[in-house]
């Protein structure tokens, strides 16, 4: 199979390449860098079934040349991480559902099965736990920027369903529940490898409001597996929704205190509050549970990482940057 890969230079993209390749499918690269990064792709360059484009989403020529050659598409480019929504809402919001918008357009051309990732934020401030994908959803007001992302995305979701639905395109939608794993930069807001980072360095993990919150963790090679599993059986899941993550919950001062052991460090917790973290007024979700059952039903897919494996792989690949970087600044 031919796939082509949006944001393929991000996190994700970068294990789903990987994965696809070691599998013996061909990939190619879309990706504008800016939240990506080429070292992500590095080692990809130069194999056969291999290729990259640095460019943005909305360059039509481009796209409709990568989409021409595929069989698929998996939609993964978007503006992401809590800190970049807050402070470039107009980003968010154009580059979300235009770039899918875009994305849509030359896959229907083509007819390429598509994945569109979206995200748990669009469950918003719903309380019934665990999330199920028909429940309804409770997005904040409008005038907190907070919530610009969740509606992009949800946006995202109407517009990959309308095509299905109105074009017979076959596209499937995913809900991701915190991702993490080696290689995910802390930039954007990403609270595993910052923690992991501090607590290595011997500084104090940083967490925001009381830290009462609650999410759950997936490895990404889980996140992957269930990635790979979807492209593969369009023929019941196409036109639908479904979460990829772990319902092992845990606060996140819980996740601070178990990266601090973990990785055997002195470090302390330091709370800071959201109006200073991000700015007055912003609003986080309490709990962020996912029912995976329908996944399950579908693929036969669950997570199989705990999060104490989450943690010690974050801390080892973080372990290992560290090493290097004081190796190169003696050298």
């Amino acid at each position: 199979m031919n796939i082509l890969i949006t944001g393929g230079a991000g996190f994700i993209g970068s294990h789903l390449t990987r994965t696809l390749l070691a599998n013996g499918e061909t990939v190619a690269v879309l990706d504008n860098l800016s939240t990506g990064s080429f070292e992500n792709i590095r080692e990809f360059v130069g194999h056969k079934r291999f290729s990259f484009a640095i460019e943005e989403l909305n360059n039509e020529l481009v796209l409709d040349r990568l989409a021409s050659q595929a069989d698929a598409i998996v939609h993964l480019a978007a503006a992401v991480g809590v800190q970049l929504v807050v402070e470039r809402p107009t980003e968010t919001i154009e580059t979300n559902v235009m770039g899918t918008h875009t994305v849509l357009k030359a896959a229907r051309r083509y007819r390429c099965r598509t994945l569109l990732a979206s995200t748990s934020e669009v469950y918003g401030k719903g309380v019934r736990t665990p999330f199920s994908e028909e429940d309804d959803l409770l997005l904040g007001a409008s005038s907190r920027s907070r919530w610009s992302y969740a509606a992009s995305k949800l946006l995202d979701e109407f517009l990959g369903l309308a095509a299905y639905r109105e074009y017979g395109l076959p596209v499937t939608i995913t809900r991701f529940f915190n991702t993490v794993g080696p290689g995910q930069t802390g930039r954007y807001g990403m609270v595993v490898p910052r923690f992991v980072r501090q607590a290595l360095q011997g500084e104090p993990l940083t967490v925001y409001g009381d830290g009462e919150q609650s999410r759950c963790f997936c490895h990404v090679s889980d996140t992957v597996r269930a990635l790979e599993a979807l492209l593969n059986r369009p023929e019941i899941t196409a036109g639908e929704i479904y979460n990829i993550g772990s319902g092992d919950e845990i606060t996140i001062n819980a996740l601070a205190q178990t990266v601090i052991d973990r990785a055997d460090s002195a470090s302390s917790l330091r709370h800071i509050p959201y109006s200073e973290a991000y700015a007055p007024g912003f609003e986080d979700m309490r709990r962020r549970v996912p029912n995976t059952a329908k996944i399950e039903r579908a693929i036969g897919w669950r997570p199989t990482h705990t999060l104490e494996q989450i943690l010690d792989d974050v801390i080892g690949y973080e372990r290992t940057q560290l090493l290097g970087a004081v190796r190169d600044a003696h050298a």
